[in-house]
């Protein structure tokens, strides 16, 4: 049913406050256009930051919205995609975007991690809602103050770790509850980033060039950099080389960390560890202290919580893998990205995004278990619209930045612990420090260009 109201009423308010509006007529839809017809004052005016590579498929993911504004520092590498949405007006600045264009309900952030922060940080002071690529920031300081702003301006938000919108995460909990596998207390994840294959090699930084390349006609290197310290252009950052590099990305465990850890960090009803140690495979001396290594193991111990008992997970990256179960079948083996739940009764073992793949183990034993009834509610359509639906209706999406932000802080701190590689690390999530080591605390957040703030 479709409400025909009064111009002065806002379209933007029923978005961002989702209160009724007194009508005039009513009409059904299929009166104005067919049965699945919707009404333009029904959609979102939406600017997406970043639209090379995986920016292109955010935004397509939300073309049946009003796609009003794209933003890009590179326009060759965002190309495909001013031509996909040809009525949207083209920034390479995202902060005249959103001084200058004020139609916007919603913004969508696809640009290296290291500008994760600062852009959402200014469109959520507007009042804009968020829709943020994983991990949700560069620093666990940023992480911190960006959920925190983010509950404070009452935004609809989403980070993109899309597996947790997945049947399946919901289903891993749904067994975990049941007491099949019994009381979980070690859990084994893994991925074979940086050096997986294509495209995932090139995050993988073996040799530092020599070349001094000159900066792209079609590239606005300074804005690239954005709060980063200022270094020369290379090819070697961008695009999509950028993961490996500490001052743009956050290695493995923060770009894989935010989906494979995800079905962990939800099931077991996880937040901070109180302990973390690393160790790793870095032996290039004159990069190791620019990029992450090709390999690494972390350690982390999560405290009791109300229904489960203390937690040691293991990370691994690099093709570095767990001990194998001797649950395994004769011709079973791990997926390259996954996790091993280890109950007192029982093993669980998934793929990555999502908790996909899900069984217990061994085959047998799963053949014999009755699933648990669906206790909790599904996503009924996909990550991307779960958020549209949210800032149209008001109740939140599955994986807000209450949620998206204390699983991100996980994984940076993970990638503190590789930066110190050895040091046990012990962390004070209510006080946001390490307790034991001042280097770690001055890892926790960095220091901004000029010109550049929260």
């Amino acid at each position: 049913m479709l409400i025909m109201n009064e111009k002065s009423n806002s379209r933007r308010n029923f978005i961002k406050k989702s209160v009724a509006i007194p009508s005039i007529i009513i009409l059904p839809r299929h009166v104005l256009g067919g049965k699945n017809f919707t009404s333009p004052s029904d959609k979102l005016d939406i600017a997406s930051v970043g639209v090379g590579g995986r920016g292109r498929r955010n935004t397509i993911a939300f073309q049946n919205e009003n796609i009003v504004s794209l933003c890009d520092v590179d326009s060759v590498h965002s190309s495909s995609t001013i031509k996909k949405f040809p009525k949207a007006k083209f920034y390479n600045d995202f902060r005249i975007m959103l001084e200058k264009q004020k139609n916007i309900d919603a913004v969508i952030i696809s640009t290296p991690d290291h500008t994760h922060a600062v852009i959402s940080s200014m469109a959520i002071k507007m009042g804009k809602h968020i829709f943020c690529e994983k991990p949700l920031t560069h620093t666990v300081y940023e992480a911190r103050y960006i959920r925190e702003l983010a509950k404070k301006y009452k935004v609809q938000t989403q980070m993109g770790n899309q597996g947790h919108s997945s049947d399946e995460i919901r289903s891993l909990k749904e067994w975990i509850d049941s007491g099949e596998i019994g009381k979980v207390r070690e859990v084994f994840a893994w991925t074979d980033r940086p050096v997986g294959g294509k495209p995932w090699s090139t995050f993988a930084v073996k040799e530092k060039s020599k070349e001094k390349p000159i900066v792209p006609d079609n590239l606005n290197w300074d804005l690239w950099l954005g709060p980063a310290k200022y270094r020369d252009y290379h090819s070697d950052y961008h695009p999509t080389k950028w993961r490996a590099w500490m001052d743009f990305g956050t290695g493995s465990m923060g770009d894989m960390g935010c989906h494979i850890l995800d079905p962990t960090f939800y099931a077991l009803e996880l937040n901070a560890p109180y302990e973390i140690q690393a160790t790793s495979t870095h032996w290039i001396p004159e990069i190791s202290s620019q990029t992450y290594p090709l390999a690494s193991i972390v350690r982390m111990k999560f405290p009791k919580r109300k229904n489960h008992p203390e937690l040691k997970l293991t990370w691994s990256d690099g093709r570095l893998l767990p001990p194998i179960p001797e649950e395994f079948g004769q011709n079973e083996k791990f997926t390259p990205s996954g996790a091993l739940i280890i109950g007192d009764k029982g093993k669980i073992i998934h793929n990555s995004h999502g908790a996909s793949g899900l069984k217990i183990i061994p085959e047998k034993k799963m053949n014999q278990f009755k699933i648990p009834p669906k206790k909790i509610k599904r996503v009924s359509t996909n990550h991307h619209q779960d958020w549209i639906r949210a800032c149209k209706d008001g109740e939140p999406a599955s994986s807000t930045f209450d949620y998206g932000g204390p699983l991100t802080e996980m994984a940076l701190l993970g990638m503190i612990g590789i930066k110190l590689k050895d040091q046990l690390l012990k962390w004070d999530s209510e006080n946001l420090k390490f307790t034991n080591n001042d280097e770690a605390n001055n890892l926790i957040h960095k220091e901004y260009r000029n010109g550049w703030s929260l």
